[in-house]
């Protein structure tokens, strides 16, 4: 059974950081292309930023390039997102999530499993 647990959320003030893990079981991980979503609400879910499982290679929202950083470490099977100078807009639930194959990484139909989410909200 395939599981991915978000962790490192919180309330944390305009300018601050945050990092975000995800942890995954049940799956081959080394393998997988994980994205991070996030979605706020009463706005579609978002991509925000992905890596692949060869390379890797990483991409990025235009709302988030320069303040998050997105990395894996496949030994610990856990994804991680770094985010700094953190916005009130940058509120939303975040999810991530993994797929074996992507067409555009910042579709969520594309991708098979998901976490339940960890809750970020940043105060202005």
């Amino acid at each position: 059974q395939v599981q991915l647990v978000e962790s490192g959320g919180g309330l944390v003030q305009a300018g601050g950081s945050l990092r975000l893990s995800c942890t995954a079981t049940g799956l081959t991980f080394g393998v997988y292309t994980m994205t991070w979503f996030r979605q706020a609400p009463g706005k579609e879910r978002e991509g925000v930023s992905c890596i692949t499982w060869r390379g890797p290679t990483t991409y990025y929202a235009d709302s988030v390039k320069g303040r998050f950083t997105i990395s894996r470490d496949n030994a610990k099977n856990t994804l991680y997102l770094q985010m700094n100078s953190l916005k009130p807009e940058d509120t939303a639930m975040y999810y991530c999530a993994a797929a074996s194959f992507v067409g555009g990484w910042w579709l969520a139909t594309g991708y098979r499993y998901w976490g339940q989410g960890t809750q970020v909200t940043v105060s202005s």
